[in-house]
């Protein structure tokens, strides 16, 4: 990005809203002149066009991206080519952009927009185009006609299931966060079975321990290896016995959900798995009463279905599967959409995202507790997502040289990384296999 700013240009038309270049890297900006530039790993499209207006936004630097009544009134432009090679977005795509604004922010937002492509039209010569976009709006509200649009799922829009509005802001900003920068890959050193067993009850116990459930490590094995509770724990035993059975099934943490209703069927199937013995806790249910942690008050057990199918929708939008990781275990650690299991069902989902591209699964050990919960505080209170982010990159960091077919000698190197030590007892340290 920084080669881009170097042109002095803006993002306009469909990368505007797309915020990120097309799949086959096509990247198109308002620029003084027309033209092409191909850099590596990517290619400008230079569309001469105007200055930037005061809403136009900072996106990353000094680049700028059309606000959002220009980008619309831009994506209704004629254009040749097609598909990525057009700066416009389909008709189709741009009526489910604006049929989504609509869904998160409501009618008041959009009639803003709205307000906002006519004061701005005449300016950028775009008259026409805010004449389309006037009708698209207006259909779009059910005050036209629906005949106009072509969006199957604009044609069907009908009220939506109530969100959690301010979730929904925090889950945009996190995924505007998210998208925008680049990672690494951490490969999945694991391969062997024994060795991903390994790791899968290191996994389990650590994310068993972050939540109060603490056994010995000799415990937590004799649980594992004989499937059967301690006699005087057996809720405990089986919180460790369910948490191991997904995340050591490779087959099971290779599966992603490919819809908002996926979504939440999953989630309940896997929650039903892991608290199988707390009957009080509803296992494979949602909520039916409000839950909090300390000051933070969770998504109201009404929203639970609607915020998670809008988180849904950013979530599907990311391609990295780091970005992705992180962004689904804050989703559900967010909503918190289960009595009980929240945060440990919220990492079996993050390490769903991850293993299946064979990278390296997350651990989060008990060291790093206040790190994490600190850095999911940060971003819920004050929507700073850069802590969360680099959070999670160091435990994944630490957790891809976690791998060994000897148990002992795993257990040896999280002793090493002073994994099993409190945060005020010392640090995590990232110790590199040669």
């Amino acid at each position: 990005m920084e080669l881009v700013q170097a042109f002095a240009s803006d993002l306009c038309h469909r990368s505007a809203l797309e915020r990120i270049h097309t799949p086959e890297v096509h990247l198109y900006l308002t620029h003084s002149y027309k033209g092409t530039a191909a850099l590596p790993g990517l290619i400008l499209h230079f569309i001469k066009g105007p200055d930037p207006l005061e809403d136009d936004m900072l996106f990353l630097g000094n680049l700028r991206a059309s606000g959002l009544a220009r980008a619309y009134l831009e994506n209704l432009q004629r254009a040749k080519g097609a598909g990525e090679h057009s700066k416009t977005l389909s008709r189709e795509k741009l009526e489910e952009k604006i049929e989504f604004y609509l869904r998160v922010k409501g009618e008041d937002a959009l009639n803003q927009v709205r307000d906002r492509a006519k004061e701005i039209a005449p300016l950028l010569n775009m008259e026409k185009e805010f004449a389309a976009l006037n009708q698209l709006i207006t259909d779009l509200l059910g005050t036209g006609l629906s005949k106009n649009l072509v969006s199957a799922v604009a044609r069907a829009r009908v009220p939506g299931e109530p969100v959690d509005l301010y979730r929904i802001q925090l889950f945009e900003s996190l995924y505007e966060d998210l998208v925008k920068r680049d990672y690494p890959d951490y490969p999945d050193q694991n391969k062997r079975i024994q060795s991903y067993q390994n790791f899968a009850f290191f996994e389990g116990y650590f994310s068993n321990h972050i939540e109060g459930t603490k056994f010995t490590i000799d415990e937590a094995r004799q649980i594992i290896t004989t499937a059967t509770p301690l006699p005087a724990r057996d809720e405990d035993s089986h919180d460790v016995l369910g948490t191991y059975q997904i995340v050591s099934n490779r087959t099971e943490m290779s599966i992603q959900p490919t819809s908002a209703d996926d979504l939440l069927k999953l989630l309940r199937e896997r929650h039903a798995v892991l608290l199988s013995a707390r009957k009080s806790k509803n296992p494979g249910e949602f909520k039916d009463k409000n839950n909090r942690a300390g000051g933070t008050e969770f998504v109201n057990m009404k929203l639970v279905a609607g915020t998670l199918k809008k988180g849904y929708e950013w979530y599907s939008m990311l391609r990295h599967p780091f970005a992705k990781a992180a962004y689904m275990m804050f989703l559900v650690s967010e909503v918190h959409p289960f009595l009980d299991g929240n945060g440990r069902i919220a990492r079996v989902m993050m390490n769903a995202e991850l293993s299946p591209k064979a990278l390296s699964k997350i651990i989060i050990p008990t060291v790093y507790r206040e790190d994490y919960m600190g850095a999911i505080k940060k971003l819920t209170k004050q929507r700073e997502s850069d802590a969360y982010i680099r959070m999670l990159l160091r435990a994944w960091e630490f957790s891809s040289y976690v791998y060994d077919d000897n148990f002992n000698s795993m257990e040896d190197h999280l002793k090493n990384c002073n994994a099993f030590l409190t945060h005020k007892e010392g640090y995590l340290k990232i110790i590199p296999k040669k």
